[in-house]
């Protein structure tokens, strides 16, 4: 290996994918044992490598040299081999603190709650008081050693003004939870979640939901992975450059969710994205039906709607984990917030609207098999689609249309992750 990434768990990283746009290089993927970490770096056989968790801090006593500022921090995510000799640094600080700048709040003067115990929470202290944050604190569940515990935090820090989550709490494939409720700090101003897979974690929603400036931990993991470019190669990367990366990325990851009434047209458009685009098209519908072997009238038939739903749900939330996907779903979907939770870590989600004149009762969907019926959703769901949605898409025209108007959006879309 050349260049590449160890860690312990790296089947879904993104790293090849940016260090191919950064320049022509092979970068690998390697998974080390905590055996295997040591006897990897004894034989020095690489020009070039990143670190991830769990390795931060176990790669140090190898290293001939170590970057003042990765000394200071304690941990290194970056090494470099120059004529046999190893060299280390910490991208993750020059990549957090542009995360955290993008959030457009100052850290100057205010009170840090960093939750994690690890190598990145320790970047994180140090980007802080960089950056002129008057108290800096670190949370741990335990509360070991240096460090106050979870309860402490929420019981006698509610006051804290940003908090960072440097632990890996909502990070694929265990989507679920969070490190820390921003409900919990009244007096947040900003939220910072290092995890970038899934796009938007429970964490990010959250403080999105309260208004509270946030960003996932995707443009870091870019920023640091250009600056660990320019250790490699020993050359500066325009930081045009960088964005570009970070745009391109970012598109190539989420995914397109279309909502909507039965009968909208939701299957249609998606199988035109899906070809247009070039991205795998995924139903929930279809996940429900091939999960149960049976077609959803029979499991209405059989088991009920309540049945249908929890297997909706189910379907939904194994679709959330899914990157780069156009995600076509029930008109029923909107009825679980859950779904919706599930659906926007990953996802922009289009309601397609097509005029309830145009919705064409069939016997194959059980809530929408009559013109009664049909109003009856419509009256029910209509407000659901505008809540949950990123982009309300005028469907009364042709499928081609509906179309074009969604690659348009998405196409030139205004980052927020």
């Amino acid at each position: 290996m050349e260049y590449g990434l160890i860690g312990e768990h790296l089947p879904h990283s993104f790293s090849p994918e940016i260090h191919r746009r950064i320049g022509d290089y092979k970068y690998e993927l390697k998974e080390l044992s905590p055996d295997e970490v040591g006897a990897f770096l004894a034989r020095r056989d690489f020009k070039g490598i990143n670190v991830t968790i769990p390795y931060k801090q176990a790669v140090i006593p190898y290293l001939d040299e170590i970057d003042n500022a990765a000394k200071a921090i304690g941990a290194v995510n970056t090494v470099v081999n120059r004529g046999g000799k190893l060299f280390g640094y910490n991208t993750d600080f020059g990549g957090l603190k542009a995360l955290i700048e993008q959030t457009g709040v100052s850290a100057a003067g205010k009170k840090a709650l960093i939750f994690g115990n690890g190598g990145t929470s320790k970047t994180a202290f140090a980007v802080l008081k960089a950056l002129g944050a008057k108290t800096v604190l670190k949370a741990s569940i335990l509360g070991e050693e240096g460090t106050i515990s979870y309860d402490e935090a929420r019981a006698e820090h509610s006051d804290a003004e940003i908090l960072i989550n440097t632990t890996p709490c909502g990070m694929f494939p265990n989507l679920e939870g969070m490190a820390a409720d921003p409900m919990d700090f009244p007096a947040a101003k900003a939220v910072i979640d290092v995890v970038y897979n899934p796009l938007k974690t429970d964490l990010i929603q959250r403080a999105e939901a309260l208004g509270i400036p946030c960003r996932g931990g995707l443009y870091m993991l870019v920023k640091q992975a250009i600056l660990a470019a320019e250790h490699f190669f020993d050359e500066k990367i325009p930081s045009e450059k960088a964005e570009g990366i970070y745009r391109e990325i970012l598109k190539s990851k989420e995914n397109i969710v279309l909502i909507g009434m039965p009968a909208s047209g939701k299957s249609t458009v998606g199988k035109l994205l899906s070809e247009s685009l070039s991205r795998p098209l995924f139903d929930s519908d279809d996940l429900v039906t091939e999960t149960a072997g049976k077609t959803i009238p029979e499991i209405f038939s059989s088991e009920g709607e309540e049945a249908f739903r929890r297997l909706e749900a189910k379907a939904v939330a194994a679709l959330s984990g899914k990157t780069g996907a156009v995600i076509a779903t029930g008109g029923g979907a909107v009825l679980n917030p859950e779904n919706i939770r599930y659906l926007k870590k990953n996802g922009r989600i289009y309601f397609i609207d097509r005029p309830v004149e145009s919705l064409v009762p069939t016997g194959d969907r059980p809530t929408a098999s009559s013109r009664e019926a049909i109003m009856k959703r419509y009256e029910e769901r209509y407000p659901l689609y505008n809540k949950y949605c990123d982009v309300r898409t005028d469907a009364s025209g042709s499928a081609l249309e509906v179309l074009e108007a969604v690659k348009e959006d998405f196409l030139n879309e205004d980052f927020s992750y």
